[in-house]
This record gives C-alpha cells, structure tokens and sequence, in this order.
C-alpha cells in the first residue's frame, strides 16, 4: 500500500487561491476565531494522524478484516486505539455547533480532515464518518430530550451513529421496506425489521452505536409517503444518562465483500428493539436526506481519494521502475533502461490520476463552500442560492468523482503493470476498495436520474442555469487575458452547448418519459467533465498570474499550468462522445423485447 502523504501545498491553493477561505470564513458568524494560523495548524496535525497513525493501518485492515462473533464485531489490530486517538485529539466534535459540545468550526474545514483520513485509510475513516450526518440529522430533527441524551458522546466521538435504511429486497427502492415499528404505552416504539449493507453497524471501537433508522408505522401509508425516522441504540441510555440494558438489536453477520474489509458492513437484525420517534411522522425520508446529503458528498471524497492515492503510489513506481528505453535516447544512460516516467502512456496515465485529484479537491471543497453559506450566510437569499447550489452539485460530485476515482485506481495498477495486480504493492487494494463508492448513497445511475429529472428537468432547467451563469461571469471576465484564451475559449463553447444539450434532451423527453432515463448517466458525465473545466480554467489562470507576477513556486504554478492544459486537450474531448451517446434515443435500449436477452 503506497504510504500516505497529505498533498497539503495543494489543499492550501484551492482553500486560499481557488476559493479566498480566509474571507470566507469571515462572512461566517460561528467562524470569527477561523484564522489562517489556526486553518494551517488543524492541516499540520490532521495530516500527521492520518500519514502516521492511519496510513499504516490501511493495509493491516484489509488484510485482516473484521471478525463476528455472537457478542459483536471486533475491528483489525490497531483501528480502536487509533480511534481512540482520534477522539482524545478532538475531531470527531469539529463540526458540531459549541451549544452541543462542538467546537463550532465551518463544514468546509471539516470537509479538509474528512479528504486525509479518508485517502489515508477510507476503511476505518467510515466508523467517525458516518456520526457526523447522525448529529447533523439529530440537530435538525431531534427533541430537546433526545439532543441531551444523545448528541454530547455522538459529537465528542464516544458514541458513534449509523444509518439503517435499505433491506434485503429492496436496495435503493426504499419506498417498499417492510421494517415496523410499533408504539409503546411508554411513547417508544417497537422495531422489528432485518437491514443490510449497514457501514458501521456494529464493532469494538466505542461504548454505544446510535442507529438513525428508516421503519413504518401500523396504518402508514404505502411507498415512500409512510416512512418514520427512528433512534434505535445499541444500548438504552438510562434518565442519568449512564448506560442500561443492551437493546435488542444485533449485528447478524458481516458481508464477504470486495473491499473495505477493515470496515464491517452488517447484516442488522432489529427484535423488537426500542426505539424513539425522530422528527414528525411519515416523514422519515425527508428527515434522512439531512443524513443522505452529507453521505453523498462524503462519498464524493473516496473518489478524490481513490484519485489522488493511486497517483502517489503510481508516481513514486513510475520515478524508480526501470524498463525500456525513451523513444527519443536514453533518459538514464547509466542505468539499464530508463525508469518508465519518460514513456508518453505512462505520462498519459499518471496526468489523468492528478488531473481527477486535484480538479475532484477543487469541485468538493467549493460545493463544501456552499454548504457553509447553507447553515450561515448573511442573509436568506444568499442561503437560498448556495443550497440550490450544492443541490446541482451533489450528484455530480457523488456520481462524476467516484467513476473517475475509479478510473484513476485501475490507472494505478496499469502503471505498474504486473506488479500492480499483487496484494503486496496494495495498488489493486485501491480498486477494490474504491468500487462500493460508485454504489452506495444511490449508483451512477440514481445519482444521473436525480440531476437530469429532478434537479435539471422538473426546474426547467433553472439548477443549471445557476452553474452556467457561474461560468459566463468567468469567461466574460477574462475575455480580454489573451493568455487564457486556451481555456476561457473552449469552456464559453462548452458552457453554451451544455445548455443545447439540455433543452435537446428536454424536448424529446416531453413525449417520452424514458428519454430521461436513456440519456441520464450520459448527462452525468458530460456535466461532471463540463463541471471540472470551469474549476481547471479558474486554477490555470491563477498559475498563469503567479507565473507572470514572478514567484518562488514556479514549479508548483507550471505543473498546474500544465496539468490545465492536458486536461483541456486530452480529458475534455470526452463530452463530444457523451453528448452523443445522451441523444442517442431511448429506442436504442428499449426497443429489444425481454425474451430476446436470451443466451
């Protein structure tokens, strides 16, 4: 497994010269005490945990993996005193506001620690992860009772949370789960049901494990309309707040999976378990999105791990491999052959994978951005355009950055051709690993119908426009910056044909519903390309001003310069396939009727 290195001088360009964090951060009311000095040390000590502490553990959890038992789960060797770490230095409670026990800095620099511990080790990473969206989701929807008995050991990490949503039969068609929940003379419900895919569901690490679950009332209505939201803990806290009684919810099994084998995914059996109403009722679904949202964009960051991981390892083999000779003379006439980073297709392959990295870091921590001005911005309009925003954004992000995450993994293991395909090298543990993210929180193709139907169609296209308008300012601005024009130019065609693909696909749509779904990954992809040339054209005029300006990192602002235009002139090129392929017509995959898919 390639050993971790926190790429902080690039989180500090996309933070600092990208997106102007410090002023930023000083729009935010909680964020006043946000300074560059302590910006800079939570960026120092973060990456020394997760290069020190996690990275080393990355492999030990895939080799090991989990273990059952009828008394619970027992995690790797090492992930519990290093969570254990974890929570002595603070981090868990980042995020969380101070009026529950956080340290009330912005989700944006939570988003920061959230990017090294995932890349460094996404396996354990997943056990703190998924707390967040369980306070997030209890702040918003929760009781006063229920914030006081639960919220202060889930922010200080004592406590760890869950969400239990999909079942056996119905994966991300959540409107037929049969999970019930049956009221108590006490005003607590009896759930009974069998989750499965739970991340987290049950492991050695902390005294309590809160599971944020989906059940349905006796009498609900039917489909997604008759679904509750529940607290269901591991154990039953008493009035004082100390521990009771183990509830009646277990961890079954653990699935036999493909990778993330230090994280234990459950198979949750709920026996009549207690648990507590969460938010008003039949609306569960809306109240877990609070928690969806969040794993959505959490999700988005293995991607940008996937990518910027599989570039370090692939990077330092590429440097030291020695095979063959440049096709231009020797590179390394004393050695026996050149090492294989002069060859075109290695190059080819390792500006792909830092590409994807470094565009991916960008696209997350501006829709992070957003997310602060969600929960702060100065005035409702404000709030209002950056959620609309972040809404355009997140299905890109989740979608886009994990397809291209992957591809950047399976990169990893071609630069290192055979040796790439061996455990030991831990370049194949990447693909592995990196998979389930094109899956959970809702597949490529969920998170495509979501954009194009929900998020693009049903506003007439109004979502989009709010991006594109984005880009037009940009393009407009540097209109005149003639040395910019190999970006600004390509970007303003895009933007304008991205807008005629729509209203395309939109008119055909009108006849037939099945267009939407024919053209929507397509789209997708097309967008997340379109999406990453606007943030690639912002950071290639940045570098080319630095340069002009004179600077001591004209390394750093060359290889960026550089990296710009390999992706304008090699990556971008891809949309004119996906545009196509998106009005191919529904026909093309409707028209052959079922039997004939026989073999």
């Amino acid at each position: 497994m390639p050993d971790y290195k926190a790429p902080i001088r690039d989180i500090k360009f996309v933070m600092n010269e990208l997106l102007d964090m410090p002023a930023h951060y000083q729009t935010l009311p909680s964020a006043e005490m946000t300074t560059p000095d302590m910006v800079d040390a939570i960026i120092q000590e973060g990456s020394k945990f997760c290069e020190q502490v996690l990275s080393p553990l990355n492999a030990v959890g895939d080799t090991e993996g989990c273990t059952w038992s009828e008394t619970g789960v027992t995690t790797p060797k090492g992930f519990k005193e290093a969570y254990k770490q974890y929570v002595d230095g603070g981090w868990p409670s980042m995020t969380a506001p101070e009026a529950v026990g956080g340290q009330g800095l912005p989700e944006s620099l939570g988003l920061v620690m959230s990017e090294m511990v995932g890349t460094s080790n996404w396996a354990w990473g997943m056990y703190p992860g998924l707390s967040h969206g369980a306070v997030n989701t209890m702040i918003l929807h929760g009781s006063d009772e229920q914030k006081e008995t639960y919220l202060p050991k889930l922010v200080s990490g004592e406590w760890t949370g869950t969400m239990c949503l999909t079942e056996p039969h119905c994966g991300s068609d959540l409107g037929t789960l049969r999970t019930k929940a049956e009221p108590n003379a006490d005003g607590s419900y009896s759930i009974s049901g069998t989750k499965i895919f739970i991340s987290s569901g049950e492991h050695d690490m902390a005294d309590n494990i809160i599971h944020i679950t989906l059940a349905r009332l006796p009498n609900a209505p039917s489909g997604t309309k008759g679904i509750s939201l529940f607290i269901v803990p591991k154990v039953l806290v008493n009035a004082d707040g100390s521990l009771g009684e183990r509830n009646t919810v277990t961890c079954g099994s653990i699935e036999h999976k493909m990778g993330i084998h230090g994280n234990s995914t459950c198979v949750m059996n709920f026996d009549g378990a207690k648990g507590y109403l969460i938010g008003p009722e039949n609306k569960g679904l809306n109240c877990m999105f609070t928690f969806m949202n969040f794993a959505r964009l959490g999700t988005a960051i293995q991607g940008l791990g996937a990518s910027e991981l599989s570039f370090q390892g692939a990077l330092k083999y590429a440097k030291e491999r020695l095979a063959m000779r440049s096709l231009t003379g020797p590179k390394n006439p004393g050695g026996i052959a050149d090492p294989i980073i002069v060859h075109p297709d290695v190059r080819r392959m390792l500006l792909t994978q830092k590409a994807f990295a470094e565009g991916s870091r960008a696209m997350i921590y501006f829709t992070a951005q957003q997310g602060d001005i969600v929960h702060e911005g100065e005035t409702e309009e404000a709030r209002k355009e950056a959620d609309e925003m972040m809404a355009f954004l997140t299905p890109i992000a989740k979608a886009f950055l994990t397809e291209v995450g992957y591809e950047s993994a399976n990169l990893g293991v071609q630069v290192y051709g055979g040796h790439g395909f061996i455990a030991e090298w831990g370049m194949e543990q990447i693909v592995r690993d990196t998979r389930i993210a094109l899956l959970y929180e809702g597949t490529t193709g969920i998170q495509a119908l979501d954009l194009l139907g929900r998020k693009i169609l049903m506003t007439q296209g109004e979502a989009l426009k709010r991006f594109t308008k984005l880009v037009h300012k940009f393009c407009t601005q540097e209109a005149d910056n003639q040395a910019a024009q190999e970006f600004v130019a390509p970007l303003a065609k895009l933007n304008k044909e991205w807008g005629e693909l729509t209203m395309k696909i939109g008119m055909v749509a009108m006849k037939d519903r099945e267009e939407v779904g024919s053209a929507a990954v397509d789209y997708l992809m097309y967008s997340g390309y379109a999406t990453l040339a606007y943030f690639w054209a912002r950071m290639a005029v940045i570098a080319q001003q630095k340069l002009a300006a004179g600077t001591d990192e004209e390394a750093f602002y060359t290889a960026k310069l550089q990296t710009a235009r390999f992706y304008f002139k090699r990556i971008l090129p891809r949309t004119l396939a996906h545009a196509a392929s998106a009005v191919g017509g529904a026909s093309t995959l409707m028209q052959m009727d079922v039997e004939s898919f026989a073999f």
